[in-house]
């Protein structure tokens, strides 16, 4: 994927402007009147004030104190000259290999970042995303230094390793237990507990949470979300885990219908697997729902051609790349961001499978 190149702003010219001209000694302690820089810099009061607060936040000039501001560090005004103005997307897979949803909110996140002077870049690296990944890690800081960077399914050592290092990262995802990353993702545990208690409401007290074999901290939110939506009617949880290859996932499906314990309904955690699912049970005679349920976690916009139609959650990509890029914005500006995260829950999507 080609990067978009940046739109330099005005406040980021007159940002660089105003650090250089502190770098030089021009001003000792503190900066002249608002209306003596407006004057200097030929720019409007709102502008002006923009500028001084991104120079407050990298630390270079104080909070207002008796209408002034105080210079703190000329010497932050040469680094914060140097920083980059790249962000950097983490993945193990290409583009090409992204699903629809994944798509959309990349190229909203591009624009986000290209409003305010930042180029987004995307490196797909799967030597990155192994168990591990040090090694691989290691040599690409030593090509690549962005502002910050974002993590896309990364893996629990990935994010160990970020944490350690005290890197600026942003998960676009879920952390692992026991790290403390700002991340922002679908708010996963909620959708799954909402699919599970839905299809018990139906009837159905032989619901199977179908998961890829993998450690994505969204994937574990979801077998707790499931667990909690069955535990009320008593209901034994069922969960099978497959490689995601359609081959595997089909082999799956088989083997649990000819289990004693045969399912009459399945929770699908992948859009790409529940387009397999619906497929393959048509394909056997099965009738949905008369025969079999089908619940989708995820959305993508193919699932609007399938027939029948899907019942599943769908969420924002456009909000999800506003609420990503805040985080990624106020990580390459100071250095950190609030390791709470932010979950998005998507809306249910009422279809003919369930």
């Amino acid at each position: 994927m080609n990067a978009v190149p940046p739109r330099p702003s005005l406040v980021t010219h007159s940002a660089d402007f105003l650090r250089e001209t502190i770098q030089r000694g021009e001003w000792k302690d503190h900066l002249p009147s608002e209306r003596t820089l407006c004057t200097r810099m030929r720019i409007s009061r709102p502008t002006l004030r923009a500028v001084l607060s991104q120079l407050e936040r990298e630390g270079i000039l104080s909070p207002v104190t008796h209408k002034r501001r105080h210079i703190l560090s000329a010497a932050k005004a040469t680094a914060g000259r140097a920083r980059s103005r790249t962000i950097v997307l983490l993945t193990p897979v290409p583009a090409q290999l992204m699903p629809p949803f994944v798509l959309f909110w990349l190229d909203a996140l591009r624009e986000l970042l290209a409003d305010a002077d930042y180029l987004l870049e995307v490196h797909a690296s799967p030597s990155c995303f192994t168990g591990k990944p040090a090694g691989s890690l290691k040599k690409l800081m030593q090509r690549v230094t962005p502002a910050a960077w974002v993590l896309f399914r990364s893996t629990a050592a990935m994010q160990r390793w970020f944490s350690e290092h005290q890197l600026p990262a942003v998960l676009a995802g879920t952390c692992a237990e026991g790290i403390a990353l700002p991340s922002v993702d679908i708010d996963y545990r909620a959708t799954c507990r909402h699919a599970a208690s839905l299809l018990v409401k139906k009837g159905h007290r032989r619901i199977t949470l179908l998961l890829p074999d993998s450690t994505h901290g969204g994937d574990a939110e979801s077998e707790l979300g499931y667990r909690e939506g069955l535990s009320v009617s008593g209901t034994t949880p069922a969960i099978v885990r497959h490689r995601e290859s359609a081959a595997d996932l089909v082999r799956c499906l088989d083997e649990a219908l000819r289990g004693p314990m045969k399912p009459t309904a399945f929770l699908v955690a992948r859009s790409m697997h529940a387009l397999t699912v619906v497929s393959h049970l048509l394909r056997q005679g099965h009738r949905l729902p008369r025969d079999l349920a089908v619940v989708s976690r995820d959305d993508d916009a193919f699932l609007d051609h399938l027939v029948p139609k899907v019942t599943r959650y769908a969420a924002n990509p456009a909000r999800f790349a506003r609420q990503l890029s805040k985080l990624v914005l106020e990580v390459a500006q100071t250095g950190r961001a609030r390791p709470k995260p932010m979950r998005l829950m998507p809306d249910l999507v009422r279809g003919e499978t369930v």
